[in-house]
């Protein structure tokens, strides 16, 4: 039977009382250091659910590690005067491009997590990146997923001068006269070159590699014929496909373009391995709270699905709207990565 008793504990004035007088020493200061611990873990908690309520409270910097101008760039610098709007706070987008994307992307992966620098990138440097680079300094898994907001699937790209107008002609062509054709890229492990040497890999075909420095070189390269083949969504390549500059064999995802329904999908060309799209995706360092997370992507949401934004600024420019949540983002991360591994060996590429 335990005995309440009261007497002091050793070097306090503080007497003990009921059950804890019935604990050994020892016992008692593993009960003491589990009632700090909890208090410690309540407070820091506590302190996390006002950060959370309090925020934003100055001003939020959204990171893009590319040159600005691009889509990525353009979709989130639209989006942060609407939040800026709504949050009666400054937010701004800072450029950081170099090494692929992959220095800006770093910067946010070492911030500190409390929602005041974000992240808005494309898959490039979340899924492509870990097989481009030995020293990558960052784990793309780790980051803190917030939303998809858009998507665009890429379309395999010819020069009007191409004899093929489907995905099946220009296998047969290329099978008919090897090394002859050539397809463009902007870099090593961008989409165009996965694309099309897993192609070559699938089918036998000896498609030559031309790369360039950047999109804009190798759009001015394809209208002028210099390479025969690309890759490019909506986005890059839409104006040049309305006005015949270009010409569209097949479009790499599961669904037609609604800007170019005429377009069949390398699916029901026969050829549903073929998939590649470009997504523009938001995210926070490791460890941002749960409550910052939940309010960033509930108001990036928001901003995203009204109807003036969304025509605007997303459909106007060949996206698709997704504005997913943290959990269908952190599946598409996991998904893609696993897939890429088969392109990038069909691609030979080695990381450096």
């Amino acid at each position: 039977m335990l005995i309440a008793v009261e007497r002091a504990v050793p070097g306090s004035n503080e007497p003990r009382s009921g059950l804890w007088a019935a604990l050994p020493a020892g016992r008692l200061l593993i009960a003491r250091l589990v009632r700090i611990l909890l208090a410690t873990l309540l407070a820091a908690a506590t302190m996390d659910i006002a950060l959370a309520q309090d925020y934003p409270s100055r001003l939020v910097r959204f990171v893009v590690p590319f040159p600005a101008g691009g889509g990525v760039d353009l979709v989130i610098r639209a989006a942060a005067q609407e939040l800026s709007t709504k949050w009666g706070t400054a937010v701004i987008v800072e450029n950081r491009p170099g090494a692929g994307g992959t220095i800006g992307t770093e910067a946010v992966y070492r911030a500190p997590p409390d929602g005041y620098t974000l992240l808005a990138t494309v898959n490039q440097t979340i899924t492509t990146a870990p097989y481009l680079f030995k020293s990558l300094q960052y784990d793309p898994s780790k980051f803190t997923p917030i939303t998809l907001m858009v998507q665009s699937d890429n379309f395999v790209l010819a020069h009007p001068s191409v004899p093929a107008n489907t995905l099946r002609e220009l296998v047969d062509l290329v099978k008919k006269e090897p090394k002859k054709w050539t397809f463009g890229s902007f870099g090593r492990g961008s989409q165009p070159q996965l694309l099309f040497e897993y192609l070559n890999s699938r089918e036998g075909l000896d498609l030559l590699h031309v790369p360039y420095n950047g999109i804009s070189p190798l759009l001015v390269a394809m209208i002028a014929g210099e390479v025969s083949l690309t890759a490019g969504s909506a986005g890059v390549a839409g104006e040049l496909l309305r006005t015949g500059k270009l010409k569209a064999l097949a479009i790499a995802g599961r669904k037609r373009s609604p800007q170019f329904p005429e377009v069949p999908t390398t699916e029901e060309a026969g050829f549903g391995y073929l998939q590649s799209s470009i997504w523009y995706a938001v995210f926070a360092p490791p460890g941002t709270p749960p409550d910052i997370v939940a309010k960033v992507g509930s108001d990036l949401r928001a901003v995203l699905r009204n109807p003036g934004f969304a025509e605007h600024q997303i459909a106007s420019k060949g996206l698709e709207l997704v504005a997913s949540t943290p959990e269908e983002l952190a599946e598409i991360v996991r998904n893609e990565t696993t897939a890429l591994k088969t392109m990038v060996d069909a691609a030979k590429i080695q990381a450096e």
